[in-house]
């Protein structure tokens, strides 16, 4: 009896992902400095952990309604009113989710049938694949790497119109990881009008919306195609929550009264002690995140100062915590080998540019939500591995 053969079939379609595979090869490294985690280095705020604390005290330990506790519907939908002009009712327009993870998981499940197609810009964060995947659709990647990492208008709807038919959902993940690119309010607002051509959903994914470095505030594409729009997003960034897992599906309520049944069977409803800390960090808490970015901002410029230096070449990020960078052409190109020798060589870890698809090749990502004491010590590594392998 071989109970294997039984599974999903779609299963095999998929696999651990790269960064992971990449992660187990050099974890036993001795002394191994991972720049890898799209993880905050910072604590949760103290004024949310007390929060949390005192949930757990007053034995606040029962199931939430699946949509989660409505004071912290309330509490996002005036987050989002007050940062980006948006406005979702907490009855019918909010769900509370198990991280952003679990929100992509229970958008897509609800919207694909089998031969779907779903569009991105790429290169792409790597965890939307497989979950296209299960659900029987196709992930198609639009490329971006000769623009910069932008998505035009026109690539959008050339893209629309040629997998018409097919198309049933664009992703649109800014700040971006891996690229860190982000939009301005007029370039949003472009792709926006292209979209609305279009019978498709689009699937924001803004979970960085907090970690903007550009000198206007994040615009959402949801201020412009509002009734196509499920906007993702959460606390794992902007209040460095990323353990207590707690997530936001704003959209219309017509779009919401499904994706609830979704997310009604995949978890029920998310912890409830961590909702009671979110509650705290949204109404308390709006500009947690500014002295993250402060120090963010300068753990980029230093690592793009010493980058550049060596010969990579970095597109600027305007957002996130990560650079991509292009390996200089005079070594190793393959992404994968050229993370896996310079770890063994220097106890560093980058991630291979290829684990964000067929057009990360030839880059690779390197987080800066690590202290700057960590991040000298890597430049001082890469340094000193690139003038080895220069001769």
């Amino acid at each position: 009896m071989d109970l294997t053969k039984k599974f999903n079939p779609n299963l095999d379609k998929i696999a651990v992902s790269m960064i992971r595979q990449f992660d187990q090869q050099v974890s036993n490294i001795p002394g191994i400095i991972k720049l890898t985690l799209g993880e905050p280095d910072f604590y949760t705020p103290e004024h949310v952990k007390q929060a949390g604390i005192a949930a757990i005290e007053a034995n606040q330990s029962h199931y939430t309604g699946m949509a989660g506790l409505l004071d912290l519907r309330i509490a996002a939908s005036e987050f989002l009113a007050s940062k980006y002009g948006l406005h979702y009712s907490p009855e019918n327009e909010i769900l509370v989710t198990v991280g952003v993870t679990e929100a992509i998981s229970a958008t897509l499940l609800s919207i694909l049938v089998p031969g779907d197609e779903v569009l991105i810009p790429a290169p792409a964060y790597p965890g939307y694949e497989p979950l296209i995947t299960l659900a029987g659709g196709t992930l198609v990647e639009i490329d971006t790497t000769a623009n910069d990492f932008v998505l035009t208008p026109e690539m959008l709807d050339s893209a629309l119109t040629a997998h018409a038919g097919k198309a049933k959902a664009v992703i649109l993940n800014y700040p971006a990881n891996p690229t860190g690119v982000t939009y301005s309010r007029e370039q949003i607002k472009a792709l926006a009008d292209v979209v609305k051509r279009h019978e498709v959903f689009v699937i924001a994914d803004e979970v960085y919306s907090e970690l903007n470095y550009t000198d206007e505030a994040h615009a959402s594409i949801a201020e412009f195609a509002r009734e196509q729009t499920i906007l993702l997003n959460g606390l794992s960034k902007s209040h460095a929550m990323t353990g207590w897992r707690i997530g936001l599906i704003f959209a219309p309520s017509e779009l919401t009264a499904q994706i609830i049944k979704t997310h009604q069977y995949l978890v029920t409803s998310a912890s409830t002690q961590a909702q009671f800390a979110a509650i705290e960090a949204l109404k308390n808490g709006q500009d947690d995140a500014l002295p993250m970015k402060v120090e963010y901002l300068k753990r980029r410029d230093y690592i793009i100062e010493h980058m550049e230096k060596l010969g990579f070449g970095i597109i600027k990020p305007d957002g996130a915590f990560y650079i991509f960078a292009k390996i200089p052409a005079d070594l190793i190109q393959n992404s994968f080998d050229f993370c896996v020798d310079f770890a063994k060589s220097k106890a560093v870890a980058f991630i291979p540019g290829v684990s964000f698809g067929q057009f990360g090749e030839g880059f690779v990502r390197l987080s800066y939500a690590a202290s700057m004491e960590v991040i000298k010590t890597a430049m001082a590594r890469l340094e000193d591995y690139v003038a080895e392998q220069r001769g």
